[in-house]
């Protein structure tokens, strides 16, 4: 017997968050359009610091952060019903206590420094791995460390690095052996900013939170004891920080697309053409029909490879198949409910057009449609993964 229901404390979680964004998030929803369309922040980082103490204060922190740690210690299922909901609004938040799962690998000195204080909100972090000639591709690193004493050189740029214009701290790769490559010549290193490397802000189409930096490094030292992991172990530690959580993406697209669609239907009922609404033209049913399908079947990709994580199972094919559809499907989903609302769902009085902008981007970060397709057909090709799915 296969059971598809939630737990009753699944669902008490999943209904406090639900709760918790129309009661917070939501209101705020106009006053965050306006300071965007101004060029400002959604929120300001102490707006962003109340919401977040005040969700502490009901227990949620640190959501995925292990409980030795302080935190909730909830289960990837559980995670990405969370990640649902807080995609419900465009509002910029999420839950207080999290930090890089890369960093758990840190030694006790360096929990000390970095792990401890970003659970606790008091540094901000950012993963600097993608360069002008190495997205995709990040195993054609340029940026190069050279051993000096006791020291490592750190010469180099990085490009799109989210966060990267707040981080007071960097986990930046580079190589460290030219020959090995990603086999055993990069390596991480935690670089603070006052060491010396600069962020520049990259202008792009999406919201303020989402602006990524460029960051140089010229000459930055960085002492031997900052190495994260070991030397030469850089690149799997890079593939786990990218492999962390890809389902959680699509989860968050999915509780964009049913806000979406929910506020096409209420349009559609409402706005008449030639005597009727438009919500009784087979063109617009056919829209919220696919749309509903569609969502549908993202809702269970999602699930399925969250609970792969949970049950200790290579899940990275399922989450490159729930990240795949989800970036497609959101992207055809927004565009319709923009056409629904016509000229109005163009304009930015209504939110539709800055989620169209937002969605975009899920098509690219975190590795393209190209490449998850890659990825998808590799994995059957070589055996990997069945065309049967998780049932054989």
């Amino acid at each position: 017997m296969v059971d598809f229901s939630l737990s009753d404390t699944e669902r008490d979680i999943r209904d406090w968050v639900r709760n918790f964004v129309q009661r917070e998030l939501v209101p705020l929803e106009p006053e965050v359009l306006r300071r965007e369309r101004a060029g400002e922040r959604g929120l300001t980082k102490d707006e962003q610091r109340e919401l977040q103490d005040k969700a502490k204060q009901a227990g949620f922190w640190g959501v995925q952060t292990p409980e030795e740690y302080g935190g909730m210690g909830l289960s990837a299922v559980m995670t990405a019903l969370i990640e649902v909901e807080l995609g419900r609004t465009f509002v910029p938040f999420r839950f207080g206590g999290y930090a890089d799962n890369i960093l758990y690998y840190a030694n006790d000195d360096q929990k000390e420094r970095y792990l401890l204080p970003t659970i606790e909100g008091t540094r901000k972090s950012c993963f600097a791995i993608t360069e002008p000639g190495a997205g995709s591709d990040a195993k054609n690193l340029r940026t190069t460390a050279v051993k000096d004493g006791d020291e490592w050189v750190i010469n180099g740029e990085k490009t799109f690095i989210t966060g990267g214009i707040d981080a007071d701290f960097v986990m930046v790769f580079a190589v460290t052996d030219r020959e090995k490559g990603a086999n055993g010549g990069v390596t991480c290193f935690l670089a603070d900013r006052d060491a010396g490397w600069k962020s520049e802000p990259i202008d792009i189409m999406g919201p303020w939170e989402r602006q990524p930096a460029a960051l140089v490094f010229d000459n930055v030292r960085v002492p031997e004891h900052n190495v994260l992991g070991e030397v030469g172990h850089g690149f799997k530690l890079a593939m786990q920080w990218i492999g962390r959580g890809r389902y959680l993406l699509p989860a968050h697209a999915l509780g964009a697309c049913e806000r979406l669609v929910e506020m096409g239907m209420e349009y559609a009922k409402t706005r008449e053409t030639f005597g009727k609404p438009i919500a009784e033209r087979q063109a617009i049913q056919w829209m919220i029909a696919d749309s509903a399908v569609e969502i549908e079947a993202l809702r269970w990709l999602v699930l399925q490879a969250a609970w792969q994580v949970d049950q200790g199972m290579d899940s990275r094919h399922a989450q490159s198949v729930a990240k795949l559809f989800g970036a497609t499907r959101a992207n055809e989903i927004v565009d319709r409910v923009l056409q629904m609302h016509g000229g109005m769902g163009y304009t930015k009085e209504l939110p539709v057009e800055r989620w169209y902008r937002d969605l975009r981007l899920l098509r690219i970060f975190e590795g393209t449609d190209e490449i998850q397709r890659r990825t998808v057909a590799r994995n059957l090709l070589k055996g990997h993964a069945s065309i049967s799915g998780v049932l054989g």
